[in-house]
């Protein structure tokens, strides 16, 4: 598994030449995220003028976008923006640069590999490969693929899905002066590379071009804000689920017990198939966002909406960081740094 990487930006660390064997000379990478049971990792690639890489296939699965200059891919040239996607055994034509490009590259199912062919293996799937310029062939579509979704101003372009396990690949944006004011966690692990301009985050702060983030499972962040808009490419590793809340100090392992909690209430015999040790069990695990401390009713508050961690008006107009008022709310008291 590959662990939490966040804040991260490629701009602060050196390239490394390329040794793996089957690689041509003029490759350097940085390593953004690497898993040490299967070798999959995602870098960022530059190219030096005049590479060459001879016809061939990788071992595993492999997306490319070329970031910044000019990569032709036998007598096509694919500059900014152009995203391949190739299942493992899919040969490609030699790989040239030129001029030199910067590309990214995630190598989902295994380490990099290169294994010289003009032939596909023989159990290669083909028909998944595709490429695309998703700068200029790919309109931009609303941020809403998911229920419940992000907030307007959040925009995708689909750019790979597995039928299967739902994994995405996308590029999205933030429009100048997005924000969305809730706290997220997935139960799938996600991962971004801004390839242009800076969002920000409450719990990592800004995340500017180059910035990388390799997230899994059940980690909270948000809220979130760009000021002047960003482009990036987004990957899941399964299904994307947004579970919106408003508790900044939950812990992964308080998230997980919420997502299985609401397995539990929607589908409890699917729950009791999949997660249960118990079978007698009397209940399921706990959803802290209906076991946490309330807001009370006293004072004016209005509980009808407070209650449901959706919205809580303040027309009363108290302040919360006056230690002497009576209005001072629960997330106003210190809190211990364990917390994740």
């Amino acid at each position: 598994m590959r662990p939490h990487i966040e804040p991260f930006c490629d701009r602060d660390v050196r390239f490394k030449n390329m040794r793996l064997p089957g690689f041509a000379t003029g490759m350097r990478y940085k390593m953004l995220s690497f898993d040490p049971e299967t070798g999959g990792c995602t870098m960022s690639v530059q190219l030096d003028a005049g590479y060459r890489q001879a016809p061939g296939f990788s071992w595993g699965e492999r997306e490319l976008t070329v970031i910044e200059g000019e990569l032709q891919v036998g007598d096509r040239t694919c500059r900014k923006g152009h995203y391949f996607f190739l299942p493992a055994g899919y040969a490609l034509p030699e790989v040239r640069s030129d001029k030199g490009c910067l590309v990214l590259e995630m190598h989902n199912t295994g380490e990099p590999s290169h294994e010289e062919s003009t032939e596909h293996h023989p159990q290669a799937q083909v028909d998944l490969y595709h490429d695309v310029d998703s700068f200029m062939d790919i309109p931009w579509a609303m941020g809403n693929v998911t229920k419940p979704s992000v907030a307007a101003g959040c925009l995708i372009k689909l750019l790979n899905y597995n039928p299967i396990s739902h994994a995405m690949t996308f590029l999205y944006c933030m429009a100048p002066g997005f924000w969305q004011d809730n706290i997220s966690y997935h139960d799938c692990a996600e991962e971004s590379y801004h390839l242009w301009g800076t969002s920000w985050m409450m719990q990592f702060g800004d995340i500017p071009t180059g910035g990388y983030f390799w997230r899994p499972a059940y980690i909270n962040h948000g809220a979130f804000a760009s000021e002047f808009g960003c482009i990036a490419l987004g990957r899941t590793d399964s299904k994307l689920f947004n579970h919106f809340h408003y508790n900044p100090w939950s812990t992964p392992v308080e998230n997980a017990d919420r997502s299985l909690a609401r397995i539990y209430q929607r589908d409890p015999l699917l729950y009791k198939w999949a997660f249960s040790k118990d079978h007698n069990h009397p209940h399921g695990p706990e959803d802290f966002e209906q076991t946490m401390k309330r807001r009370g009713d006293e004072d004016g508050h209005d509980t009808e909406h407070a209650s449901d961690g959706h919205r809580h008006d303040h027309w009363h107009g108290h302040h919360h960081s006056d230690h002497d008022s009576p209005h001072r709310h629960p997330l106003d008291e210190p809190h211990d740094d364990h917390h994740e």
